[in-house]
């Protein structure tokens, strides 16, 4: 482990690279501007898009949950079983206190309004890291705001700008993340390994745990508080997912696999010889991958590795983890790099925009499949095909890198904020 010495260098703020100035009232019109052109852009075409359908999730699925809730009594999550965690309600309970034919702009101007604050926390940091969210929206397109994954997304960023000097804060907004969309556990691990604070992350996560659990039994749920985790196991594979570009290649080629719709669970699948088996192990690589990676930061944390970095680096991996060893492959999954790369970003500054950039190309590749598209990749056009894989390639090699990094992670790194 550091020496007190080591300890005491990462507990204090380095000077050499002093923090920016506070934007200028031109600087925050602009952002203002573009933070408004973006979200007007994305809500329009959401909103007025009928052929390629971004918003269907929102108004055909959420909107049908809620408005079944009100019709019979009986609500997902609480009353069966559910594929979100508990959490993922609140959100789509708010904007129908609107009423369900209002039901999509209330749901966009919640997104605004939480991207809004965190715009406005990553400016107070450098204006920088402000832009670049707003260009990864832009990139990622109309899904990037379509899914229960845009709320989650927001309020990790938060939590990483907070974590360094409100652990406990940073802890309980990453947990209430992740009993929306599971994916902000990674941050909590990274924090729980890398930090030095990880006790008051632990704090601010039980307790948001608790008031969970404490309000699923409240309204008699409490049995299903778990039922999301089981009802992703007999899943198969997701036709976006890296590990389906094989099947997917093959029935690029009509050779003996095809893509299929499951109407069950309402999302494209690949079927082919082998996939069945693949999916059922995809589940337990995705641990051994994940348990890997830990293992390696607890490896350099002995080392004396700079903790915030560490920290980033973990970040990266486990959230890269998520996406790349996964049997599902949703577009929004790569909102969820958003929250790491700005870590990268706010602690490495010039440094990292090579990887912020590779995710922003990966975004954009994303965006032109799902839903510019969507039908000539689930038509297994050959084009379609290769350029999704050009995306996974991207994420294979940023995983690649991340673990890297983690691996061979020694002494001390600059670090801009003050680790309380």
């Amino acid at each position: 482990m550091p020496s007190d010495a080591s300890a005491t260098a990462v507990q204090e703020p380095r000077t050499q690279d002093p923090r920016p100035a506070s934007p200028s009232t031109r600087d925050w019109a602009l952002l203002a501007a573009g933070f408004l052109a973006v979200h007007v852009a994305l809500s329009l075409i959401n909103l007025y898009d009928r052929v390629h359908y971004p918003f269907g999730d929102v108004v055909g699925v959420y909107l049908f949950w809620m408005d079944y809730a009100r019709t019979t009594g009986v609500v997902v999550g609480l009353d069966t079983t559910w594929v979100y965690p508990l959490g993922a309600l609140v959100p789509m309970a708010l904007p129908y206190l609107f009423g369900s034919a209002l039901y999509g702009v209330a749901w966009l101007v919640m997104i605004a309004a939480l991207n809004a604050v965190a715009l406005v926390a990553l400016a107070r940091r450098r204006l920088g890291l402000a832009w670049w969210w707003l260009a990864f929206l832009v990139c990622l397109g109309p899904v990037a705001v379509a899914r229960i994954d845009a709320v989650s997304a927001p309020l990790a960023v938060l939590a990483v700008l907070l974590i360094a000097r409100h652990p406990v804060v940073a802890g309980a907004l990453l947990t209430a993340a992740a009993w929306i969309k599971v994916w902000p556990a990674a941050l909590v691990a990274a924090a729980v390994i890398a930090l030095r604070s990880r006790v008051r992350v632990v704090i601010g996560a039980a307790a948001t745990t608790l008031v969970v659990a404490l309000a699923a039994l409240a309204l008699g749920g409490i049995g299903g508080l778990f039922s999301f985790i089981t009802q992703q196991t007999g899943r198969g594979l997701q036709i976006e997912a890296p590990v389906s570009l094989w099947w997917m290649a093959s029935a690029a080629l009509r050779s003996g696999a095809r893509a299929y719709y499951d109407t069950e669970i309402l999302t494209w699948q690949v079927r082919g010889p082998g996939t069945q088996l693949v999916a059922d192990l995809m589940t337990p690589l995705l641990l051994i991958v994940v348990l890997g990676i830990v293992a390696a930061g607890l490896v350099a944390l002995r080392r004396g590795a700079d903790r915030l970095s560490l920290f980033a680096d973990l970040s990266l991996a486990l959230v890269l983890a998520f996406i790349v060893v996964n049997k599902v492959g949703s577009p929004q999954f790569m909102g969820w790099l958003a929250a790491p790369v700005l870590l990268l970003l706010l602690l490495r500054g010039r440094r990292e925009w090579v990887v912020a950039g590779i995710v922003l190309v990966a975004a954009v590749i994303t965006q032109i499949i799902y839903p510019w598209e969507y039908g000539a990749f689930t038509s297994a056009q050959p084009w379609a095909v290769a350029l999704l894989g050009l995306r996974h390639l991207a994420l294979l090699s940023l995983l690649a890198v991340a673990i890297a990094r983690v691996v061979t992670a020694r002494g001390s790194a600059p670090a801009l904020s003050k680790e309380s």
